[in-house]
């Protein structure tokens, strides 16, 4: 018996339903990247990608796909995961070019990572709460990855969260897996000590040192206002976006307020827009109050 034949038949049946269209329709964008990655009749552009330039159209694309997904646009939703759909097509199409492998071995990985990952669908194991799936998934990608790491060290697992995530999200994951590994500071006054030191070696490196120990300090600082963060439970990530929003937001009303370039305004007159701005803002949101 495979594993596939713990699959429900009433998930067979609807599967199979489906799965036509959607390979014809796979099958079909199969074909237009490889042709696009053809050297007779393709694409310049295309032709001239490798899996490295194509990295940054990866981290935005899943970005925009987090966005729509907040925005409930459903229409902006399948457009966004086609995008994200198309990079991976991409990928794989430049990979089997060079005879690496190719989208079925993709395919093929992720299927068996996940049956072997789930035993309480496709085995004998018994879990039946979230935190149970959460506990069984990390039990055995522990013992996936003891093969190639050292299970008492933390350190490959933070080398892998700084080089692949997001760099506010990677900085809060790396700070609480070595909090709980006990490299963690006895208050919070003594976190904001380390940020009030970091603080003054980023200053003197603006005044004294080079570019790359001003970015360093500049990163100590960020670092240091994260672990603030994380001993107050909040989300950085979601901080800043929140800020960018609202800068957005602002600045959205200061053109608005402008009759010309805003390059033809003084420091105070553009001053005096965003506070008008800032006001505005904070007016429109206010709660009414009900009788």
């Amino acid at each position: 018996m495979s594993d596939f034949d713990n699959i429900a038949p009433s998930n067979q049946q609807t599967n199979q339903q489906t799965s036509q269209q959607t390979l014809a329709a796979l099958q079909q964008l199969i074909t237009v990247i490889a042709q696009l990655r053809s050297p007779e009749g393709g694409c310049p552009w295309d032709l001239a990608q490798t899996p490295q330039s194509l990295t940054p159209y990866v981290i935005e694309e899943a970005y925009e796909v987090v966005d729509a997904i907040q925005s409930g646009d459903k229409k902006d939703i399948v457009e966004e995961l086609g995008d994200l759909l198309l990079q991976v097509v991409l990928q794989a199409q430049i990979f089997q070019e060079q005879g690496d492998f190719d989208l079925g071995d993709i395919a093929q990985g992720i299927t068996e990572k996940m049956i072997r990952r789930h035993p309480h669908v496709f085995g004998d194991v018994t879990a039946e709460t979230t935190e149970a799936v959460k506990a069984n998934w990390e039990q055995i990608k522990a013992q996936e990855k003891a093969d190639t790491e050292d299970p008492t060290r933390l350190t490959p697992k933070l080398k892998r969260y700084a080089r692949s995530m997001p760099p506010l999200a990677g900085a809060m994951k790396i700070s609480k897996k070595a909090a709980r590994a006990g490299f963690e500071w006895d208050s919070l006054e003594a976190v904001w000590a380390k940020v009030d030191e970091e603080m003054a070696e980023f200053k003197h490196a603006l005044d004294h040192e080079s570019q790359a120990a001003q970015e360093s300090e500049l990163g100590d600082v960020f670092f240091s206002l994260i672990q603030i963060a994380r001993w107050r439970g909040l989300d950085p990530t979601a901080a800043l976006k929140g800020t960018n929003r609202r800068f957005v937001q602002r600045f959205e009303q200061v053109e608005a307020q402008a009759s010309g370039p805003l390059t033809d305004y003084s420091a105070a007159n553009l001053e005096a827009f965003w506070q008008k701005a800032k006001q505005q803002i904070a007016s429109a949101t206010e709660t009414v109050p009900t009788e």
